[in-house]
């Protein structure tokens, strides 16, 4: 049932990922990342206010919880204005499989903290999970986007690893808290630390880029809730593995990567499939390895 529901998260987080790029292209990407975080808070409001009907505030009444959620919306805060940029100036054939590497952290991070042992299919995962990076690098590279250089591509790996950090905590999250008070809470505590820091930045004048309404942008909400639903779902099940998770929701990268390639005609194409194909080989092995 948790791979179903990893499956179905990964579709939801292609969309998502599509989503996001139409939105921030000539856009101010904080207006937008605030406006996700709005929309993402009304439509988990309904667990709010039920859990503030009941007195305790939700999550038990426990402040350590409400401390602990709001935390994780820091850590994906950052993860996501690292990324939102990166996605912005960087064409989605190069963000996604760089996103896409994702478990590979995961796993890593997973042998340590959980104790979830490695064979032999899942260190070859690991090493072509690398080998992607490196290819992604060189392509970066010839597109005029230099990995020593180029901050978009380091946003973009940044955002990767904040993301794996992210992974990990919800693991250990949902072995104390329901999946929903954590999306839900988690969802609020976003948008009051994305509207403190975007009126901070208006009031200094440092957020000079114009912002226009675009009807993907509510698309971004809607994709990214059905995913964590999914996904925080998952992980709350008996026997789930955040590691072979955090892999089947990297597969979204075929959808952006196929929007990239059929929509937008990024160029590079044939560079960039034999890294897909690198990325997703890692990914197989990691599944196999992991069964």
């Amino acid at each position: 049932m948790w791979v179903l529901l990893a499956v179905a998260s990964a579709l939801c987080l292609g969309f998502y990922d599509v989503f996001k790029k139409l939105s921030v292209t000539a856009n101010n990407v904080l207006t937008v990342l605030l406006l996700n975080t709005l929309f993402g808070t009304l439509l988990m409001s309904p667990v709010i206010v039920t859990d503030i009907a009941t007195g305790d505030m939700g999550l038990g009444g426990n402040l350590t919880g409400h401390l602990l959620i709001a935390l994780k919306s820091a850590i994906v805060l950052s993860s996501w204005i690292l990324g939102y940029f990166s996605i912005k100036h960087l064409p989605l054939t190069i963000t996604g499989p760089i996103n896409a590497t994702r478990p590979v952290l995961v796993l890593i991070g997973a042998l340590l903290l959980f104790g979830e042992r490695l064979n032999t299919m899942q260190w070859g995962g690991i090493l072509l999970g690398f080998v992607s990076l490196y290819l992604v690098s060189r392509i970066g590279k010839k597109e005029g986007h230099s990995i020593i250089h180029d901050r978009w591509l380091w946003m973009g790996i940044g955002a990767m690893v904040m993301g794996a950090i992210s992974g990990l905590y919800d693991k250990w999250l949902l072995q104390t808290y329901q999946p929903l008070q954590v999306q839900a809470w988690h969802s609020l505590y976003q948008l009051v630390i994305m509207g403190a820091t975007v009126l901070a930045l208006k009031k200094t004048g440092h957020d000079p880029t114009p912002f226009h309404w675009k009807w993907t942008i509510p698309c971004i909400s809607i994709f990214l809730t059905v995913a964590d639903m999914a996904y925080f779902y998952a992980l709350s099940l008996d026997g789930s593995m955040i590691s072979i998770v955090s892999m089947i929701r990297r597969g979204s990268v075929i959808v952006s990567f196929l929007f990239g390639a059929i929509v937008l005609h990024e160029k590079n194409l044939r560079l960039k499939l034999i890294d897909l194909s690198v990325l997703l080989a890692g990914l197989i092995l990691l599944v196999i390895g992991s069964k």
